[in-house]
This record gives C-alpha cells, structure tokens and sequence, in this order.
C-alpha cells in the first residue's frame, strides 16, 4: 500500500493506493483545477466573471454545473454556485477576514445565467463558488487518475475504489471525539458530510448560506450522504439542509442520507452502516 497525504486547496488530504502514485500527476491536476475553480485567485477564470460576467470554465464545467442544476432544483434555488458574493459579504473572503461588511444579500439567482458548453455568461458581475460540489468533483478526478484500488480522503470528502467496504466514522457535530454512527462506505461510492460548527465564525455564522437570502440555514447542524460519486456525495450533504431525506432519495437513486436537527433528533433514509441511538 502506499500512502501520501498532501495539503491542496486549503485542507488536507490523504492517498491510499495499491500502485505507486504520481504525485506530480496529481499536483497538477489539482493545481489545474484550482486555477479555475478558485474564487480566492485573482489568475482563476473563475474571477473573469467577477469582472466580466462571461467566462470559460473548461472540460469540468458542463459536469459541474449540470449538477449544481439538479441541486439548484431540488433545493427551490437554496444552493447555487452564485453564492460567493453572499459568502463574502459576510466575511468568508480571500483575506479570511470573517467579519461582516454589512447585511446578507441573496445571491444572482442562478436560473438567469445563460450556458454554452464549458462557457458561462451573466448579465452582471458574479463570484462563483462550487464549495458544495468541487472538492467532491476533484477528489473523483485524483481516484480517476490513480486507478482503483484507491481511496481519497480529502478531510471527509472520500472516494473509496475498493477492496471492500470502508468504515467511515460520523462525527458528533458537537464533540468531535464522539461518533453517532458507523457508514459501511461500498467500493465505487463516495461520501461526504457537512455541519455549520465548521468554517463557523461571529455571531451564528457559517459556510452553510441559502443562496435565496444569503443568510445561513439554522434548522440541520449536520448531514452526510453516499453516493455512486463523492461529488454528488458532496453537492447532496449541502442539499440537505434545505431538503429533507426522503425527497433526496427519491430525486437520486443509489443514495443514502442522515441528517442532524437542532434538537438533536437524527434522520437517516438508506445509509448503509449504523445509527447509534
């Protein structure tokens, strides 16, 4: 087996391969996407649409925004990859600054932007971000080059090409050393999770926006979902602040999900693994 743990995009990852990994292969692939994706560069093609409101996001974009399409829909327009601009008025900026600059705004309602290709086009200056959906998206990229038998951990979100299932602890949203349950992850899915005690700061604040107002969700404090692909992993653990379990299932087959509300009550509809009740 050979490992390699990394840090890339601001958080860390970790390679578990059964061949030896390229890891120069691997850097620039996530150095590539980076380039693109980030809102944090002022070089992304990602900021020519800060500036310009038309931009070509390359190969990964019409796969990307497809499903941010889907989810955009099962959400009534909760998530949306127009939210940056909300993000950083609230604080979640390049500088990091986590302060305000003043009330939450609702992001450009992303059913108004137009599509051709990998090309987007807006009527008015834009921030993307693809927090819900990209780290996902690139750790199937980095398993896609690898090769299976392989598993990416890139902090929480996995992909897992076998052998065998992976026991992937669920962390108790409110003491980190506690699990509340137990995922039999199959080879060929992935999972990810999401809870507002991360990237939280201020007063109630956290990464978690509804894109309508621009304002964080308040009613789940954790999801996670599995799924045949770490990037609908992903996207589906933001969809289910704003959407509930079964309607998940239901609009994807071959998912499982759970979900933490403020009372503590834990939901989960097809996950594979236990519940700790």
């Amino acid at each position: 087996m050979h490992t390699w743990a990394f840090d890339a995009i601001g958080t860390r990852w970790r390679v578990d391969a059964a061949a030896d990994i390229d890891r120069a292969a691997v850097s620039a692939l996530v150095d590539d996407f980076d380039r693109t994706w980030s809102r944090f560069r002022e070089d992304s093609q990602v900021a020519r649409l800060r500036s310009d409101g038309r931009a070509d996001l390359g190969e990964h974009a019409p796969a990307i925004l497809d499903l941010y399409d889907q989810l955009y829909a099962l959400t009534e327009g909760a998530v949306s990859p127009a939210v940056g601009a909300s993000l950083e008025r609230l604080g979640y900026d390049a500088d990091y600054t986590l302060t305000a600059s003043g009330e939450a705004i609702p992001a450009f309602r992303w059913s108004e932007a137009s599509r051709d290709g990998s090309t987007v086009e807006t009527r008015q200056p834009v921030v993307l971000d693809i927090g819900a959906v990209g780290k996902g998206y690139l750790a199937d990229l980095v398993a896609d080059l690898i090769g299976a038998p392989v598993t990416v951990d890139a902090s929480g979100d996995i992909v897992h090409r076998g052998p065998g299932p992976l026991r992937v602890a669920m962390e108790h949203p409110a003491d980190p050393s506690r699990a509340v349950g137990i995922i039999e992850l199959p080879p060929g899915h992935g999972v990810a999770a999401s809870a507002t005690n991360r990237r939280a700061w201020g007063e109630d604040l956290h990464h978690v926006l509804d894109a309508r107002t621009g304002r964080p969700e308040s009613g789940i404090i954790a999801t996670w979902a599995v799924a045949p692909s770490a990037a609908l992993a992903d996207g589906l653990a933001t969809a289910l602040f704003f959407a509930a379990p079964e309607r998940v299932v239901e609009e994807f087959p071959g998912v499982g999900c759970a979900v933490i509300d403020r009372s503590q009550r834990i939901r989960a509809v097809r996950l594979p693994g236990e519940i700790f009740r």
